[in-house]
């Protein structure tokens, strides 16, 4: 998720007590004479240019985790999002992989037969308490391995006052792609520089693609698994994208703009529509926007991206039972919730949405936890994945110049990684 996602504050932990071996990256996990065992456990830092580390949260989780459990010992390593799979993959080929590990993907290390099955590391009421979409996009082959750790989703977002400006009631947002041309159309004859964002840039170009994709009952694989970039539905999502980029209803070149500067645009008054993810609510206080279900082609769709990254355990430290106890006192319903507020992150689990549901300081983010529950995921248990939706990013953006060339030949690049 690239990791600029919505536990505790690096302030309320200044405190904390420091974590035997924390950082160290030392060997596997492993029991002392005097009984207590140490595992390891690698995460991803959700800090921001260096603000608000993820150290600090798990520091105060695993020393009350310690506290209740003084037999375990959690060393801990906290790597950032650009540098985590590159480490954690020479780990494991050193064969010293991390009894825990938290990142963005789990399917290769299923593959290679390397996880523990979810059901074994998890108690039952922590299993049971997972949102029933996200704990099955972490299956593979009918098994779950994945254990997914915090979520996102999208929803479609417009400026109110560009669209009074244009003659446009907020009321009544666009439903269908006719309504959205009709929309960005007023927005272009009103003056606003960008009508409808298409943020096509590497760096979420795989989401923004499979959001518009979804919206015609399209998407990256068919009901069996398979690959089907360039099915017609798909090929139709890009022509009428193509026909926006055309009419200048988007920004004029699609492939070469990222989101996280398209999301600036937006909250400087650039942009009246774009796909918005909930990081954008602090930056959107005091704006006058609207947040809303995703236009569709015939105003039947009803999916939206969740994005999840997800906690796995290796078997190779042998710590089974240990795992269970650290893994089931981190996804307390407590720690969920500080976690998701400290990094502008939705939950995964039931007890948490409930929570945060109920919480008045987070109204702004009750779209976003109305639709989570039936978010559509990638293909995240494919082993091939990754490196497909690599060369999505650097290439999907093609597609609003030639559709049909530009997602037959990611097609065949998806079908020979799976070869």
């Amino acid at each position: 998720m690239k990791r600029r996602l919505f536990a505790l504050s690096a302030a309320t932990l200044a405190g904390t007590l420091a974590l035997s071996g924390c950082g160290k990256g030392s060997a596997s996990g492993s029991t002392s004479a005097d009984g207590v065992t140490t595992i390891r456990f690698v995460a991803a830092d959700y800090g921001s240019n260096g603000q608000n580390p993820s150290q600090a949260y798990w520091q105060g989780v695993i020393s009350a985790f310690e506290q209740q459990n003084p037999e375990i010992k959690v060393d801990l390593q906290v790597i950032n999002w650009n540098d985590i799979d590159t480490q954690v993959k020479t780990m494991v080929q050193n064969g010293n992989q991390p009894d825990v590990l938290q990142t963005g993907g789990y399917a290769d290390f299923a593959k290679n037969g390397q996880l523990y099955p979810a059901q074994e590391v998890l108690s039952g009421s922590t299993a049971a308490d997972l949102l029933p979409a996200m704990a099955q996009a972490g299956e593979q082959d009918g098994t779950r391995y994945g254990i997914p750790f915090i979520s996102s989703a999208r929803m479609f977002l417009f400026n109110n006052e560009l669209f009074r400006k244009a003659g446009l009631d907020p009321a009544a947002p666009p439903r269908t792609w006719a309504d959205l041309t009709t929309a960005a159309t007023a927005l272009k004859n009103a003056g606003v520089e960008i009508p409808l964002g298409v943020p096509l840039g590497k760096e979420e170009a795989q989401g923004e693609s499979f959001i518009w994709m979804l919206e015609n009952h399209g998407g990256y694989q068919d009901a069996k698994g398979r690959y089907s970039i360039n099915s017609q539905a798909n090929v139709d999502t890009f022509g009428q994208l193509k026909s926006w980029v055309d009419a200048g209803l988007t920004e004029q070149s699609p492939a070469s703009v990222n989101r996280t500067d398209l999301a600036k645009d937006f909250a400087s008054g650039k942009v009246g529509m774009l796909n918005g993810i909930p990081t954008q609510l602090n930056d959107l206080k005091g704006m006058d926007v609207t947040w809303t279900a995703m236009p569709s082609k015939d105003g039947t769709g009803k999916a939206t991206l969740g994005v999840a990254d997800w906690m796995m355990a290796f078997r190779k430290g042998g710590h089974k039972e240990q795992v269970k106890a650290f893994l089931d006192f981190a996804y307390g319903r407590d720690n969920a919730v500080r976690f998701d507020k400290e990094y502008s992150l939705l939950p995964v689990t039931r007890s948490a949405l409930t929570a945060l549901q109920a919480d008045p300081d987070e109204q702004a983010l009750a779209p976003f936890l109305r639709i989570l529950p039936t978010a559509t995921f990638y293909p995240l248990s494919d082993p091939t994945w990754p490196a497909v939706s690599a060369q999505i990013k650097t290439q999907i953006g093609s597609a609003v110049s030639d559709p049909k060339k530009t997602l037959d030949a990611l097609q065949k690049a998806a079908q020979q990684a799976g070869e």
